[in-house]
């Protein structure tokens, strides 16, 4: 996740928000017990927090992609030019739109899912590189880092809505089926949650937050910095209890069995967990599993090994996730999204600034 960049971006947010970061100071609802967060991070005003973020001197760094070198030979699939740094992908089957975030400039780059044609390019006011869905249909939830902001662009036309400043540094935002959003502020060591546009509490028992995934009214969050998976009440805005994720988790989904399943970047595996929290299963999976997609169709997870060059395929029918495919891809797969209707792959490959569309047969 290259946090020698997202130290700058730190301090970008900071100068965006007119209030240094360290100074940043809690504040709560006249309905809502006072606490007094750890945190470093931004905390919007008025809005009600809870949690304590533990010693951070014995932790490990975050775990970080593995870099592969390019394929020797073409992969398979049609290569489609993006732009510059493509890393976040996301598929809406409904609207039938790819949308990818590039940087330099900064912006989403809308896709058909079935002609593989760019459509529309949405300038964005930062740097944004994780993306999902609120919802079939859309809108694209975009948490862009060096704004400390969320932005929610419609789909298909890619209009933006006006950004709601969450935290410092926002890395991933899901939406629960109640319709209450949470935004993981990876630098400031907060979870915010929004209802409409409206931040209704901020949770500051992370270190650095970065995947989130929703299970009814349950949402699982990683934190890389303390290597564990988290679960947040969606309807009650309650921590419910967190258990530990691997080595070095990353990015999180859930699937249509009502598990969540991680890939533990420095672990070289796959995890699925329940939302008590406990891990049911493991599988291995080396060459840094980084990027994951989850197709409900076909009860597939799709997994990228960003220092093998591929994405490999487990049928979920089973909590033990069951190998089925590989394909290889791009140089460099951070991330994957998949088309529920079709199957296909979409893949961005980080350093040649391209999506690879690929249909896995």
């Amino acid at each position: 996740m290259r946090y020698r960049l997202l130290l700058v971006l730190a301090l970008l947010v900071s100068g965006c928000s007119g209030q240094d970061v360290d100074q940043a100071t809690p504040s709560t609802t006249p309905s809502a017990p006072a606490s007094t967060p750890t945190t470093t991070g931004l905390i919007p005003p008025g809005a009600p927090t809870e949690g304590t973020r533990p010693p951070t001197d014995s932790l490990p760094p975050a775990a970080e992609p593995q870099s592969a070198p390019a394929p020797q030979k073409p992969p398979p699939g049609r290569l489609v030019p993006v732009g510059s740094a493509p890393e976040g992908v996301v598929v809406d089957a409904v609207t039938r739109t790819v949308a990818v975030a590039t940087r330099t400039p900064n912006q989403l780059v809308l896709i058909n899912a079935d002609s593989g044609e760019i459509t529309g390019r949405t300038p964005l006011p930062g740097v944004a590189r994780h993306l999902q869905l609120a919802k079939p249909g859309g809108p694209v939830l975009v948490p862009v880092e060096s704004a400390g902001a969320l932005v929610r662009v419609e789909l298909p036309d890619g209009r933006a809505e006006p950004q709601i400043i969450t935290g410092t540094v926002p890395h991933d935002a899901s939406e629960a089926p109640d319709g209450t959003v949470f935004v993981a502020n990876e630098l400031g060591g907060t979870v915010t949650a929004l209802r409409g546009d409206e931040i209704v509490k901020v949770f500051t028992d992370s270190v650095q937050p970065a995947g989130l995934a929703p299970v009814g009214n349950r949402m699982g969050l990683l934190d890389v910095r303390k290597n564990d998976l988290t679960i947040y009440g969606t309807e009650e805005l309650r921590i419910v209890g967190s258990t530990p994720a691997g080595d070095g988790p990353t990015h999180l989904v859930a699937d249509k069995h009502g598990r969540m399943i991680a890939a533990d970047t420095r672990g070289d595996a796959v995890r699925v967990f329940d939302t008590q929290p406990r891990q049911i299963a493991e599988i291995a999976q080396p060459g840094g599993p980084y990027g994951i997609t989850y197709d409900p169709t076909r009860d597939r997870l799709w997994v990228a090994s960003s220092g093998t060059n591929e994405v490999v395929g487990y049928d979920m029918a089973e909590p033990m996730p069951r190998e089925v495919k590989r394909i290889a891809t791009v140089q460099n797969p951070y991330t994957v999204g998949v088309d529920a209707t079709t199957g296909r792959l979409f893949v961005a490959g980080v350093t040649a600034g391209v999506v690879q569309i690929v249909d896995p047969g």
